[in-house]
């Protein structure tokens, strides 16, 4: 699964770009979230407006990136579809996860 990932200000935006965050790319993503965790981006909003399915081995490498900050920053959730956002409410990861309606709205929350 390919992210691409660009620096707003002390923000890390990431962005997959595939359709499907499933459990056939669950290991890679969390993979390339840890990565990105251990260079020191602390402050993340992950821009989910390309994936218009997710299982629950693709919510759980979202959790695992979240558990890799270790408290010490915050991943914030934007872009996501409705379809994506029932499995976040069903799961109650809706009030885990601060969920934006774009980038500019996380960015900003994160920001401050």
């Amino acid at each position: 699964m390919e992210l691409k990932d660009r620096k707003e200000g002390q923000v890390l935006i990431v962005k997959p770009m595939g359709k499907r965050l499933d459990a056939s790319v669950a290991v890679e993503f969390k993979e390339k979230m840890a990565k990105l965790i251990k260079e020191g981006n602390e402050l993340i909003v992950l821009d989910l407006s390309e994936v218009d399915f997710m299982d629950s081995s693709g919510l759980g490498a979202i959790i695992s990136s979240l558990k890799a900050l270790g408290g010490k920053g915050e991943l914030a959730i934007s872009g996501i579809q409705e379809i994506v956002l029932q499995l976040f409410r069903l799961t109650r990861m809706d009030q885990i996860f601060r969920i934006f309606k774009d980038e500019k709205d996380a960015v900003s929350a994160l920001s401050k």
